[in-house]
């Protein structure tokens, strides 16, 4: 297993990170537990979640449940010293975690303090903006997305709020590491702006959506992470599974994600599927398992921090583990980007 340094920070992370957003609804706590276990033998020492999981369906009832099962595990590990563990303050958005309100930095230590309750931990390695208070472009939203509609206050003030909060939690050994979600380019360089006119907590990581089918990554915001020292931590890597390839042809399987989110919230349309069948052609062609190599493709990519993997069986998870042993030659990579040029934001 390859190791990147988290920001700037002296924290090393596997460069595949464990996600866990089924845990608690298509898997079970012993599902979940296998899943922690076997990973981490496999050499990931990272295990990502967030106050508001599951979301396979985000039930109100369910919510913090999956900090809960990690917790049950955790509490016993000898090794906790070597794992990274993350999680995410939910904010505005979500009704269902204290009525959506804003962040602030207070809401920050009372969030953080419950976090670290359910997953009976005396720390979180890794604490981040699961959304930007001013809204996001986000989950397809780009198509839309006006930032004349956005109220972003006074931002410089409401990050000196959050980070100034967030150095305290740092001195009380409660919280490692900060980071962002859902941001862009302009929202990262505030908080950067911030801290270096405040001598503030640094920010050392951005978790956005990244694949072969969703790469608006590449452009400002790599730049950022390549000149800032910020990485990216890439969710749906797989498009929540389409590019596993399992669902082309018009399968469904029973009890997959697409079975309860038919577009996969906008990543499964008629033009995704065209592409996303290209590019089975090209693991076919070259003797792939689709899966590692979309998987295989993003651990390239010069700004990747850690892949966020997700599964909800053994079998998909030691595929998707499996990825950190597959090199794409430059064949690969050369029909993926022919792919990429020709169809460069298809859902």
């Amino acid at each position: 297993m390859k190791f990147n340094r988290l920001g700037r920070s002296d924290v090393m992370v596997s460069e595949i990170c464990l996600g866990s957003m089924t845990w608690g609804s298509q898997n079970t706590m012993a599902e979940a537990h296998a899943q922690l276990d076997y990973a981490v033998a496999e050499g990931v020492n990272f295990i990502d979640t967030a106050e508001m999981y599951p979301t396979t369906p985000r039930l109100a009832e369910t919510t913090g449940l999956t900090e809960e099962l990690i917790g049950a595990w955790l509490k016993d590990r000898t090794d906790r010293d070597e794992l990274v563990i993350a999680t995410k303050i939910t904010g505005e958005g979500n009704r269902d975690v204290r009525d959506g309100r804003r962040i602030d930095g207070t809401l920050v230590r009372q969030a953080l303090e419950d976090s670290l309750l359910r997953l009976k931990t005396d720390r979180v390695d890794l604490y981040q903006l699961h959304w930007p208070n001013r809204g996001s472009y986000h989950f397809r939203k780009y198509w839309t997305f006006d930032a004349t509609k956005q109220t972003p206050g006074d931002m410089d003030q409401e990050i000196a709020d959050l980070l100034g909060e967030v150095g305290r939690l740092q001195t009380e050994g409660k919280l490692g590491a900060f980071g962002l979600s859902n941001e862009s380019a302009w929202g990262t360089m505030k908080f950067l702006e911030v801290s270096r006119l405040h001598d503030l907590p640094r920010i050392v990581s951005v978790q956005n959506e990244y694949s072969l089918i969703c790469r608006i990554y590449d452009l400002d915001m790599g730049e950022m992470s390549v000149h800032e020292g910020v990485g990216l931590l890439a969710f749906s890597p797989l498009a929540a599974g389409a590019l596993s390839g399992k669902y082309l042809d018009g399968n469904i399987p029973e009890g997959s994600r697409r079975s309860m989110q038919p577009s996969l919230n906008g990543r499964y349309v008629p033009q995704s599927e065209q592409v996303i069948a290209r590019y089975a052609e090209v693991a076919a062609r070259h003797g792939l398992d689709m899966a590692q190599m979309a998987l295989a493709f993003c651990l390239t990519r010069p700004f990747m921090t850690s892949v966020i993997i997700g599964a909800t069986s053994m079998e998909q998870l030691k595929t998707n583990v499996g990825s950190k042993d597959v090199v794409l030659n430059e064949d690969v990579l050369d029909d993926i980007q022919a792919i990429y040029r020709d169809h460069p934001i298809p859902m």
